[in-house]
Formats: C-alpha cells, structure tokens, sequence
C-alpha cells in the first residue's frame, strides 16, 4: 500500500499504524519527529504533479485542510482520493477508523482506543469559562461555528463566544473580541503561532491560554494527550 497524507494529523496517525505505508507527506507534517517520505507542497498548494509521480494507492484529504479543485486533478489524473470531514471528536473517531481502513491496516492501532476512551471517560468540568479564540491575526479571525477545535474546548469546559456565528472562521475587529468580555482568551500556536510575546498584549487585563495547536486542532494519537495538555494551560491561564 502506498499512501500519499496532505494532512499533518492524518499523516501522523498512519505513520504510528502503518509503518512505511506513507511515501508522501506536506510540509506541514511535523509528526512523527523525522519521517522520512517526500514532501509533497502544502496543504493549501500541494504539487500534483509530483503527488502523481509517486503513483500512490491512496491520497487522504480533509475538506476543510485541502482545496477542491487539488482534489479534483488528482482523480483526473486517476488517483484514488480519501476525503475526510471532521467537526467534531466523535467524528474524528470515526473518520480515523475509516482512514486506518482504507490503509489496510489489519488490526485496530492501540492509540487509538486509548484515545477514545480519554475522552469518553472525561469527568464533567467543575466549572464552565467563556472564551473566544483567535486562529490568526492581521486581520484577527477566531473559531466560529461547527468547528473541531470548538468542541474540543467544550469537552472541556470552554465555551467560546463565537460558536453561533454564521462562519466557521469569521474576521471580528479586535476591538469587539475586546468588547466580548471573555473569561479566557485562548491563543494556540497554530495556524498562527501565538506567542507570549505575540497575541496577549492584544487582550490587556484578561487572562491568556497559550495552548498547543497540535492538541487543539489536530485529530490523531496527540487525541490521548490532548485534555491533559490542554487542561494544564487553561488552568495555568486562570490560577
């Protein structure tokens, strides 16, 4: 089986089931530490031409991490494309299964049951925050509607101001995310790489998580990890 992942936490998750299956990745695609495959582009600009030349069994894309019409050459080109859809964590469990699936890999990974069973055994929250969340800045754009990462936050106790609005990642003028009041202004490292040197000194006065974007947005083994990272940032953010 010769797979091609244009999605870093995809890519990770096959690495740790399917030990030298993958034989493409993005540039992106940090984990595992030192996988050694050819990289391939982005996710947002991925090269086909060189995608096709590894003549691969299987691409696997997200919906929301890759672009239509990359997919679209790709089948023109009649190679087989996986494509993944994941708002929420049950999904991404089940998305994961099919994924694994499609890869051949003959027997459930042990990750990933451990994974699922972190997160179907969280205990309820002692107490619920308001937040809103920043993805990028220049312009300020946050988690909206109908997101991973939302419902990550909400497993956990965060519930994040812009999760009724009509875009999944809208544009809001710092002034009004200032103007929103939030309990926790929750800054991850990805896609821009908030700092605590860059993104706290736009909230003055109102705690600030710095978390990791891996556990946050990614939907792969960090899954297993993901609510004790997390949790240990949020609560180092409101002492």
């Amino acid at each position: 089986m010769r797979v091609v992942s244009l999605v870093p936490s995809l890519t990770e998750a096959v690495a740790r089931s399917a030990p030298g299956a993958l034989v493409g990745a993005t540039d992106w695609c940090t984990h595992p530490p030192g996988l050694d495959v050819v990289r391939v582009g982005g996710t947002k600009n991925p090269k086909t031409d060189r995608i096709v030349s590894l003549a691969p069994d299987l691409v696997i894309a997200n919906e929301e991490e890759n672009r239509a019409p990359d997919l679209a050459a790709l089948r023109a080109a009649g190679v087989e494309v996986l494509v993944t859809e994941i708002r929420d964590v049950p999904q991404a469990f089940r998305e994961l299964a099919r994924v694994l699936d499609a890869c051949e890999v003959a027997s459930r990974p042990r990750w990933l049951d451990e994974a699922e069973e972190t997160w179907s055994s969280l205990p309820p929250p002692p107490a619920r925050l308001t937040a809103v969340v920043p993805i990028w800045r220049r312009p300020w754009m946050v988690l909206g509607r109908d997101t991973f990462a939302g419902d990550v936050l909400a497993r956990l106790g965060v519930d994040h101001l812009h999760a009724g609005h009509p875009d999944r990642y809208p544009r809001i003028p710092l002034e009004e995310l200032r103007a929103c009041a939030p309990e926790v202004v929750v800054l991850p490292d990805e896609p821009y790489r908030f700092t605590a040197d860059d993104g706290p000194e736009a909230f003055p006065g109102l705690p600030c998580a710095l978390v990791s974007g891996r556990h946050l947005t990614w939907y792969g083994p960090s899954l297993a990890e993901a609510p004790r990272v997390l949790g240990r940032a949020l609560r180092a953010a409101r002492p």
